[in-house]
């Protein structure tokens, strides 16, 4: 250590034994406490990421966790109008509070900042950087087992806000089974083990469409590519999704959270395999409370 060093590390370009290790991990708000982030990333766009982000919150919350969703694709974003929320959020002296949907799911989107959801967001690559990481540390999620974001496609400048700023437990990579993606999936691989993230495995989606007549299963894409991708990035399959035109209404018409499928409940032990104890709540009150918003009983 030179006998001149401020402490500075930051702004040294001296090696030396006893140079401090940098972070750049934001902190939480102190009202806020989140157990786990899993971060759902895909390589490209169009592969169904936020729809897929949002049936596993929900399948969490079913299951009797406190989950979350940060919508980290700001340019883009559909988490709002997938849980058909309309309402904007607001802050007090201590945070920005977080839109719950119907059934408990702490929902933050730029969406729910702009005055309508139409207005596009033109914001350069830092503004956006920022925001991101203020859904981290000035929104408060309370005792939040689970927490989603739902990621941008690519490997652009989010993607490193994300992984420098926040805390990622894993990372789950959707994908689609055309030949193509088997490079946008290992350019993903590649930036998580550069930011020492591990890796929960891949979900395709559109995997299939399976015909209501024969019960028959069409591979609408050709046939999947995944064994090969996952066995080449030493990766595990957690789900198959086929196309359905039912999700895609739901999504439509912010019905998500009445989704039916169990496409996700392995998805869940690899959850809990990864992240530890967690503490659930009653499950039963979920089903009270899409009750009393959608005004007739669901079988979830």
């Amino acid at each position: 250590m030179s006998e001149d060093c401020n402490q500075e590390c930051t702004s040294c370009g001296e090696e030396c034994s006893e140079r401090k290790e940098i972070s750049l991990l934001e902190k939480l708000n102190d009202q806020s406490s989140v157990k786990k982030v899993i971060a759902v990333v895909s390589g490209k766009g169009g592969v169904g990421k936020s729809s897929i982000t949002s049936m596993m919150a929900v399948t969490a919350q079913r299951n009797g966790y406190n989950t979350a969703i940060l919508d980290a694709d700001v340019t883009g974003p559909s988490i709002p109008k997938i849980f058909g929320i309309k309402s904007k959020a607001f802050a007090n002296e201590l945070g920005i509070l977080p839109i719950k949907s119907s059934t408990g799911i702490d929902i933050m989107s730029v969406n729910l900042l702009l005055e309508n959801d139409t207005d596009p967001v033109v914001w350069r690559g830092p503004i956006i950087s920022e925001t991101v990481k203020q859904f981290w540390t000035d929104v408060i999620w309370r005792d939040i087992d689970y927490m989603f974001i739902d990621m941008p496609p690519g490997t652009g400048d989010v993607s490193l806000t994300v992984f420098q700023s926040i805390k990622v437990d894993g990372i789950i990579i959707v994908t689609s089974p055309q030949e193509l993606v088997s490079m946008i999936v290992t350019k993903a691989v590649n930036m998580a083990n550069m930011m020492n993230v591990p890796i929960l495995g891949i979900v395709e989606n559109m995997s299939y469409f399976e015909c209501n007549e024969c019960g028959k299963k069409h591979k609408i894409f050709g046939e999947s590519n995944i064994e090969k991708t996952a066995e080449a990035n030493n990766l595990k399959i957690l789900a198959r999704l086929p196309i359905d035109p039912k999700i895609a209404k739901a999504c439509d018409e912010g019905t998500i959270e009445l989704f039916k499928g169990d496409w996700f409940d392995d998805i869940l032990e690899v959850l809990n395999e990864n992240g530890g104890e967690t503490m659930k709540i009653a499950v039963a009150s979920e089903k009270e409370m899409v009750t009393e918003h959608f005004g007739h009983c669901i079988n979830l």
